[in-house]
């Protein structure tokens, strides 16, 4: 029999690891239809609740529920790494726990990998229930990423991919600390094909992407993917060189033809702090893609594991 690996992360989703693993076994008679057996690998991201109880009850009850729970919080990032690490199936998916990656969608999903595509991946059409501001920049982030970067990264894709062993090797092989698992999935490739549906809200619980959390997401996938806003940091130095001389010649001439004293001095302070902002806002980008390579360069460990069912 082949095996499909399913691979949950999940951070504080006591309320949900039942429910989730019940409306994943309704596709019990699928799996047998297709001579599919199933390894449910639950990721614990460090939680702080009874996330890691519920799930050591389920693999009492059922020996295909397997638990990997980090020493502490170390992101959604590394669980979706270690999950893969810990795959053994011939197919693999990744699924949120929270029941907004709908399990009915895989019969349908495993149809156009029987067609010949290498994984099938997910998308929202809509942003149904989401704080219209949030959705804004969702959407202002997709279209400018895309614009900056080879990669490309699909408006409202989510994490909820059906993939093929040879696809998650390839994902495998990418072993970098900083993670963005969007970029990674357009970057290796492969045929995929795309399913579209509405958004569904979580059934219990609230989610654990503040706004904040979900910028400083959007700037490690802008670094991991660009290197457009290192060019925009040297073009705009240049600029500023340009308009520099200009100024300074301009100011010559007033002075040899109508000999002016140089004048003021508030519009020249307005300029030195408008100089200087842009200056440390090229210094932020610089510092942004250095802190990224520090972190590689240190080779530390994406998670560490603190049990094992």
């Amino acid at each position: 029999m082949e095996l499909l690996s399913v691979i949950v992360p999940c951070y504080n989703e006591e309320e949900n690891i039942d429910d989730f693993y019940n409306e994943l076994m309704k596709n019990e008679a699928f799996f047998s239809s297709r001579e599919l057996d199933v390894e449910v690998i639950y990721v614990d991201d460090g939680s702080k609740d009874g996330t890691v109880k519920k799930v050591k009850e389920l693999a009492g009850k059922d020996g295909r529920v397997h638990l990997v729970s980090f020493s502490r919080n170390f992101g959604k990032e590394a669980g979706i790494y270690a999950g893969l690490q810990k795959a053994k199936g011939n197919y693999a998916v990744l699924m949120d726990c929270d029941l907004q990656d709908p399990p009915s969608l895989l019969p349908e999903m495993f149809q156009y990998i029987d067609e010949g595509y290498d994984s099938v991946a997910t998308r929202r059409v809509t942003r149904k229930g989401e704080p219209p501001v949030r959705s804004f920049f969702a959407r202002m982030f997709y279209r400018v990423m895309n614009k900056i970067s080879k990669t490309e990264i699909v408006d409202g894709a989510r994490d909820y991919r059906l993939m093929t062993r040879q696809v998650v090797d390839a994902i495998l092989a990418m072993a970098e600390y900083n993670r963005f698992t969007k970029g990674i999935f357009g970057w290796v490739g492969y045929q995929t094909k795309w399913l579209e549906y509405e958004n569904i809200e979580r059934k219990k619980g609230e989610t654990k992407w503040s706004f904040w959390k979900l910028f400083l997401y959007s700037l490690d996938g802008i670094t991991a993917f660009s290197t457009v806003p290192l060019a925009i940091a040297s073009i705009m130095g240049l600029l500023f060189c340009i308009f520099a001389f200009i100024m300074i010649a301009l100011i010559i001439i007033r002075k040899l033809i109508f000999g002016d004293p140089t004048s003021g001095w508030p519009s020249l302070v307005c300029i030195i702090l408008m100089c200087s902002g842009i200056q440390l806002f090229c210094i932020g980008i610089v510092g942004q893609y250095l802190s990224k390579t520090y972190m590689e360069v240190k080779k530390r460990p994406v998670y560490l594991i603190k049990e094992e069912i």
